[in-house]
């Protein structure tokens, strides 16, 4: 493993970067003591873990999309004069 300060990574991040690419794996020391590890990719190439989501959708929580795409898209854009939203919150609330 290699081992390498913060200012020695800051100063060379693109050399390290391309090892542990490559495969190595790099630990990083703040005061001699090591603080953080610049690992490969993992074989997936996705995400360490299952992902909160995956864990919603595994719980039924959610249910994932049946197509793909924008769900807004086709729906109409307009804009509401400055101000609008406030107003019917202070209204809402009793403060206008």
């Amino acid at each position: 493993m290699t081992v390498a300060g913060i200012r020695e990574l800051k100063d060379n991040l693109s050399r390290y970067v391309r090892e542990a690419g490559a495969g190595a794996r790099i630990a990083v020391t703040a005061n001699g003591r090591v603080v953080a590890e610049l690992v490969p990719p993992s074989k997936s190439g996705g995400s360490v873990g299952p992902t909160r989501l995956d864990a919603l959708v595994a719980a039924g929580v959610v249910e994932p999309a049946t197509t793909a795409g924008d769900p807004l898209e086709g729906w109409p854009s307009f804009r509401l004069p400055r101000g609008t939203v406030k107003a019917l919150i202070e209204a809402d609330r009793g403060e206008a």
